[in-house]
């Protein structure tokens, strides 16, 4: 077991907001994992039917735990899940608690109370670079294969047989209880389809001839995998100029291992690394700033932007994501500057040793590492011990 001390302290840094703490994310993750290794903890897996028996009174069930530190691991397999959540917040508030789950909490109507004002939400992503260094295992290309579900990334060799198993049983435990979706073909051909084409423009229409299902039922799987964190939807930052693209999302698989499956990139070229750290820096900043509203930028003209980030009242952040810091062609930064003169440009490159600014025509521009970006958006710092 590896501590994984950046989402440890997160954790704890929680508990001292809200007493119960939501932590959701992929199966296989390492959610149970990360909860097990929480000191002074009680334990309980909701799959066991022992255990759903014995929370079948939740007040009997908080009494018995009152004060004390209690995980309650795959909480949605119980028939009223929020039910518990709300008294322990209302009623126990000496009670820690750490519910997990494979979605946003108001995912499915098995969740009759999101607990707004009552909870935490924390999010565990696949793998950030701080995980990577607990593991031992160096290399983004060990990254990019296996992808940063903890046991995919630690087997030798690469775990091909095990994404198709993850995907069946996706649907089987996860899909099937929260939302009972029909058609499995349709819905896992999508998700093929999906992470084959990662990182594009999703338009629904294209989807729904392969996957034998009308525009809105594509819709609505890419809405499910959006909430149990399988696929991120980024949608385009905009002042709504007419020169702008306002409505297209761009779609991004979870991990880039399920990414390199589907699309057969193994071994890695040079030009596959690009596409996979773009995808390694948006898990990074979403770990790391615990948030889904990053977007992205274009023009009608066909500049782009990767990403950017704007904090209310605060001029935005354009990110562009570069495997080669001297490959960077400026353009797409340049068109945005112009379009928003108060942004601050940015590059984020891996063979960068330290950050520093570099002037492209009448624009200066940060090359900054992962760390310092994370840094300057006021991410969490990566070893909070």
């Amino acid at each position: 077991m590896f501590p994984r001390a950046f989402w440890i302290d997160l954790l704890e840094s929680a508990w001292t907001e809200k007493p119960i703490i939501w932590l959701s994310g992929v199966r296989r993750v390492g959610k149970t994992s990360l909860c097990r290794s929480l000191g002074n903890i009680e334990y309980f897996d909701c799959e066991l039917p022992s255990v759903r028996r014995a929370l079948e009174d939740p007040e009997a069930f908080l009494q018995a735990v009152s004060g004390r530190r209690v995980v309650l691991d795959e909480i949605h397999r119980l028939s009223n899940p929020s039910e518990l959540l709300k008294i322990a917040a209302d009623h126990f508030r000496s009670t820690r608690i750490v519910a997990t789950g494979p979605s946003t909490l108001g995912a499915s109507t098995k969740f009759k109370d999101t607990l707004t004002g009552r909870k935490r939400d924390v999010w565990l992503t696949p793998l950030i670079a701080a995980d990577q260094a607990e593991f031992k295992k160096p290399g983004l290309d060990r990254r990019f294969l296996h992808g940063g579900l903890p046991g995919f990334f630690l087997a030798d060799p690469a775990p091909e047989r095990d994404f198709q198993e993850w995907a069946d049983a996706y649907w089987a435990k996860d899909i099937q209880e929260l939302f009972r979706l029909e058609k499995r073909h349709s819905f896992q051909r999508f998700l093929e389809l999906l992470m084959a084409q990662s990182g594009g423009i999703f338009e629904a229409t294209r989807f729904a001839r392969p996957c034998e299902a009308s525009r809105t039922t594509i819709s609505n799987y890419l809405a499910v995998l959006e909430s149990t964190h399988v696929a991120h939807v980024i949608r385009p930052f905009s002042s709504h100029r007419p020169t702008e693209i306002v409505s297209a999302p761009k779609v991004y698989g979870f991990d880039t291992g399920f990414v390199c499956h589907y699309k057969g990139w193994h071994p890695l070229r040079p030009e596959d690394r690009g596409v996979l750290w773009e995808h390694y820096v948006l898990n990074e900043l979403q770990a790391r700033l615990q948030t889904r509203d990053v977007r992205y930028w274009r023009d009608k003209r066909g500049h782009e932007v990767d990403f950017v980030f704007q904090h209310r009242g605060k001029p935005p952040m354009a990110i562009e994501c570069k495997w080669q810091a001297d490959d960077t062609d400026a353009s797409g930064l340049s068109a945005f500057a112009r379009q928003y003169p108060e942004a601050e440009l940015c590059v984020v490159a891996p063979d960068l040793a330290l950050s520093l600014n570099r002037r492209h025509g009448e624009f200066e521009i940060a090359y900054l590492t992962l760390d310092d970006l994370i840094t300057r958006l006021g991410g969490l710092p990566a070893g909070i011990r």
